[in-house]
Formats: structure tokens, C-alpha cells, sequence
């Protein structure tokens, strides 16, 4: 369904995007994870059309997006980061706004619209005003207006930061509900478990390059991580650190916790705290961390995904 090849994009002599390649297969749900700044935004504003790549290629549903535009704005909505709604209007309002631009006839966008107030859990307010609605309650009409014409391609660029649990979770159920009807589907998110939770393979991208793809279980296969140990310590600086590092070989430290990646834990575990006794290191907490998302994550990129 989406095919990305060489992708790059600079903003000001500085590198968004260095070349990137992907694939996404007709129906899959595929999470793009990565901090800020990594290129999660630039990639989806490039396959959505709002941003124009320097170089490389694109083609989404058959439509080659540097010759087509028009063939792909018909098949794709977009969630995007920022809420895209006018305030003084009503939700249906909105709705019959944003339908018009995508041609929707009036009948068929008449009960389109009613259908996805239903399906966000807001038909009891659509004739209330934007403005009188939660954080959470926007990003559920931003995502009503992306399904208005029914797209075979939905983008959806974090589209659950900064909203209460309820709205999350509903938005949860509503991505599966899409997902299961067939729906080729694009997210980018800074939440672990959301991507663990939804996607059928992730691509984690850092400093503007795709640095591991794959599903879950690919990605804990070929990272090499099984357990990690992680420890905070109350005292540590440059040379305790460093000292660290000559003792143990794999390691990641981010904010005064070191995180020593293991195979055994249970024999590992009792020589790292010895090591750290004898150093005069001041350990206030250990926490053993089974491999999921963001062991892996942290192994490959050295930082935490909110950095």
C-alpha cells in the first residue's frame, strides 16, 4: 500500500530526513516511534502532502505522490499533531465543514457524519460549540474529520498526547475497530505501550533514519536484549561512571540510572552490586526490567523516547 524509498528532506541546512525506506503493507497497522526531533512529524507531513521531500520517492495506493497528489489526498486522511478545528462552530458543524472540502455528497456526509459521532462517543454534544469541549473530545472530532470519505490510508500523527484516560481508550478501541475492517494505518506516538499495544511492525527512527523495523518479537530478536538491571544512584558522576563502564561492557545511562543489560540477572545481579559496594556507590534503587519496547529502545538509541 505505501512504498518510501530514499526519502530525505533538509530544513535550513539542517537534515530532517537522511534517506529513508519503508513499506507498509494494504491493511497493516504501522507504528513510526522515535523522541522528538527524530523525523516522525516531517515523514507523515511528506506521505500526507502537507511537507514537499527533497528527493526520493513515494507511492501510496498506486499514486505516486510526486506526480499525483490528487490520487492520494482521495485515499488518505489525516490525524495530524495539532488540533484542526474552527472553535465557534459546533462538532457536526466542523464535520459538514471539513466533508464539503472532501466532496462527500450531502446525503452520504449527513450520515457519515452521525455514524462517526456514534462511533467517538459524542453524538450527545455535536450541536455543542468546539470550544466547550475537553482536550480529549477535539482529538476525537480531529479523528472524525480524517474518516469522513471513508480513506483507505489513515495517518495519525500522536494523536493521544495530552488527553484524559477516557478519550484514550476510546480512541484505542476506535484505531482496532478501523484496523480489523482493513484499514492501512500509519502512527506515530512517544507511548511504549501504545505501540505495543496496536501495531503490526514498528519502525523506530532516530536523527532522521530508520534504525530498526520489524514486530515486536523481531525487534527483541534481533536487538540482543533479554533483562536489564537498572539502578539509580544517589552519587554517581564522571569517574564512578566511567568506572562502570570498564567493569561492565553493555550499559545505557540516562539521569543518574544505569541500565546493565543481562542474560542471567539472577547471577549477574549479585556481582553488580558488589562492584558498586566496593566502588562507594550509593544505590537508592534497583528495578529488573523484563525486554519489551522500551529496553529495546533505549538500547539502540542510548536515550529515553521523551528525550
Amino acid at each position: 500500500m505505501i512504498d518510501v524509498i530514499n526519502l530525505k528532506k533538509s530544513y535550513n541546512g539542517q537534515i530532517g530526513l537522511k534517506g529513508i525506506s519503508f513499506s507498509i503493507k494494504d491493511g497493516e497497522f504501522y507504528g513510526l516511534l522515535g523522541p522528538n526531533g527524530a523525523g516522525k512529524t516531517t515523514t507523515i507531513s511528506i506521505l500526507s502532502s502537507i511537507l514537499t521531500a527533497d528527493s526520493g520517492k513515494v507511492t501510496i495506493g498506486g499514486y505516486n505522490l510526486m506526480s499525483n497528489i490528487q490520487g492520494i489526498k482521495k485515499i488518505i486522511g489525516v490525524v495530524p499533531q495539532e488540533i484542526a478545528l474552527y472553535n465557534e462552530l459546533s462538532a457536526i458543524e466542523n464535520l459538514k465543514f471539513w466533508g464539503g472540502l472532501y466532496n462527500v455528497p450531502a446525503k452520504q456526509l449527513s450520515d457519515r457524519t452521525n455514524e462517526l459521532l456514534q462511533l467517538l462517543g459524542l453524538a450527545d454534544r455535536k450541536n455543542d460549540r468546539i470550544k466547550t469541549y475537553s482536550g480529549g473530545m477535539k482529538r476525537r472530532i480531529n479523528i472524525a474529520a480524517a474518516l469522513l470519505h471513508q480513506p483507505k490510508v489513515l495517518f495519525m500523527d500522536e494523536p493521544t498526547v495530552g488527553i484524559d484516560p477516557q478519550s484514550r481508550n476510546l480512541i484505542f478501541e476506535v484505531v482496532e475497530k478501523l484496523h480489523q475492517n482493513g484499514m492501512t494505518i500509519v502512527y506515530t506516538t512517544h507511548y511504549m505501550e501504545e505501540a505495543e499495544r496496536l501495531c503490526d511492525r514498528i519502525g523506530i527512527i532516530d536523527k532522521g533514519q530508520i534504525i530498526a523495523e520489524g514486530t515486536l518479537d523481531e525487534l527483541k530478536k534481533d536487538s540482543n536484549v533479554k533483562e536489564t538491571i537498572a539502578i539509580t544512584f544517589s552519587n554517581l558522576d564522571t569517574n564512578k561512571l566511567n568506572d562502570l563502564n570498564s567493569f561492565w561492557s553493555n550499559l545505557k545511562e540516562v539521569d543518574n540510572v544505569v541500565s546493565f543489560y543481562s542474560s542471567e540477572v539472577k547471577t549477574d545481579l549479585p556481582k553488580i552490586i558488589l562492584h558498586c559496594n566496593q566502588s562507594g556507590m550509593e544505590i537508592s534503587n534497583i528495578e529488573i526490567k523484563k525486554t519489551n519496547l522500551e529496553t529495546i529502545f533505549l538500547n539502540l538509541t542510548g536515550k529515553q523516547l521523551r528525550d
